[in-house]
C-alpha cells in the first residue's frame, strides 16, 4: 500500500535537547494514523518538520509525495494542518472565517463562498453561517477549524492534539467530523494524549517517547503486546484485600488498589483464577484485555491522559 507519508531517521534538536532522535514513521494513504505519547515526546514537532514548519537537522521525510526539505511548497499544496490552539477570528462568522481562508489561498471570490458553504455543510454547521464564532461551543469551533484546514481539499490533514480541553460532548462532534475526512478519502495524521482518542480513532497507532517511535501497530496488536488477559476483582471488605491478592499472586503479577478494594492480575488460566477469587465475598469481577493504558505504561514507564 502507497505511504503518503515516509519518514526515516528524522531528528531535530532545541540546544541538548534532542526533540527527535531518529524517528521513522510510515503513514499508508486513507488511514487514520495516530501519534500516542505524553508532552515532550516529540509529536508537534514531527508535525511541524513534516509540514514544512521547521526544517529538520537530519533524515529523509516524503508527504504525499514530495520530500519536505526539497520541495516544501508541493508539500504545503497536498497538506491541510489544524494545530493545538483555534486558528479562526471570533468576531467573524463561520462563513466569513472560511471565505477568509480561502481567499488566503487564493481561491477566486466565487469559489471561496461556494467552498464555504460546502464545507459548513459538511461539518455540520450550515446553520451557523451567520453566527460569530465568539458564540460557539469549545467542540463547534473545533468543527470550524478542521472545515479551515480543509478548503483546499488536501490529500493529507494533520490534526495536532484537536481535542484538548473539549467537554465529552465536543470531544464526540470532533471525533465523528475526523471519521467522515477519512471516510472520504483523507488521510489523517492525529497526535493525542489520549488513549481512549487513539483506540477510537486511528486504523495504526505509534507510539512516541523521548523522539522516537517505541511501539506501531493497530490498538488491537499494541494491546496483545501485554499477552494476557486482566482479572480485576473488588472485596466486599476491606479485611479481605490482603489475602485476596495472595491468592491470586499464584497467577501472576498484582496490584493492589487498597483505597478502591481493587485487585488486578494478569492471567493466564482465566479458569482457576476465577475460582481462587470466586472463594471471596467480592462485589465486582471483571476478565478484560490489556488497556492502551497499560501498554504504554509498560513500554515507556509513564502514563498519559484518560480523558
Amino acid at each position: 500500500m502507497y505511504n503518503v507519508i515516509d519518514a526515516k531517521h528524522i531528528r531535530k534538536r532545541y540546544g541538548d535537547k534532542a526533540a527527535l532522535d531518529g524517528l521513522d514513521l510510515n503513514v499508508p494513504a486513507g488511514s487514520i494514523h495516530g501519534l500516542l505519547g505524553p508532552n515532550g515526546a516529540g509529536k508537534t514537532t514531527l508535525v511541524r518538520v513534516l509540514s514544512t514548519l521547521v526544517r529538520a537537522d537530519g533524515g529523509t521525510a516524503r508527504v504525499a509525495g514530495f520530500d519536505v526539505a526539497r520541495q516544501p511548497d508541493r508539500v504545503r499544496g497536498a497538506i491541510g494542518l489544524v494545530g493545538q490552539h483555534a486558528a479562526v477570528d471570533e468576531v467573524l462568522s463561520a462563513t466569513q472565517n472560511l471565505v477568509m481562508f480561502g481567499r488566503l489561498c487564493h481561491l477566486p471570490a466565487a469559489r471561496a463562498r461556494q467552498r464555504a458553504a460546502e464545507l459548513l455543510d459538511r461539518f455540520g454547521l450550515a446553520d451557523t453561517g451567520d453566527k460569530a464564532v465568539q458564540h460557539f461551543s469549545g467542540g463547534m469551533r473545533r468543527r470550524l477549524d478542521l472545515a479551515a484546514g480543509m478548503v483546499l481539499a488536501p490529500r493529507v490533514l494533520f490534526l495536532d492534539e484537536p481535542t484538548t480541553g473539549l467537554d465529552p460532548r465536543g470531544r464526540a462532534e470532533v471525533w465523528a467530523a475526523v471519521r467522515r475526512l477519512a471516510a472520504d478519502g483523507t488521510t489523517v495524521l492525529l497526535t493525542t494524549q489520549y488513549l481512549d482518542e487513539a483506540d477510537q480513532l486511528a486504523d495504526r497507532i505509534s507510539v512516541v517517547d523521548r523522539g522516537r517511535v517505541v511501539a506501531d501497530g493497530t490498538p488491537d496488536e499494541l494491546k496483545s503486546r501485554l499477552g494476557d488477559d486482566r482479572l480485576e476483582v473488588v472485596a466486599r471488605h476491606t479485611a479481605d484485600v490482603a489475602a485476596l491478592a495472595d491468592a491470586l499472586a499464584a497467577f501472576g503479577p498484582v496490584t493492589v488498589d487498597p483505597d478502591r478494594r481493587r485487585v488486578t492480575v494478569s492471567v493466564h488460566d482465566r479458569i482457576a483464577a476465577l475460582g481462587a477469587a470466586m472463594r471471596f465475598d467480592v462485589e465486582d469481577v471483571t476478565l478484560r484485555r490489556p488497556t492502551l493504558d497499560e501498554v504504554f505504561l509498560h513500554l515507556t514507564g509513564q502514563e498519559v491522559a484518560t480523558a
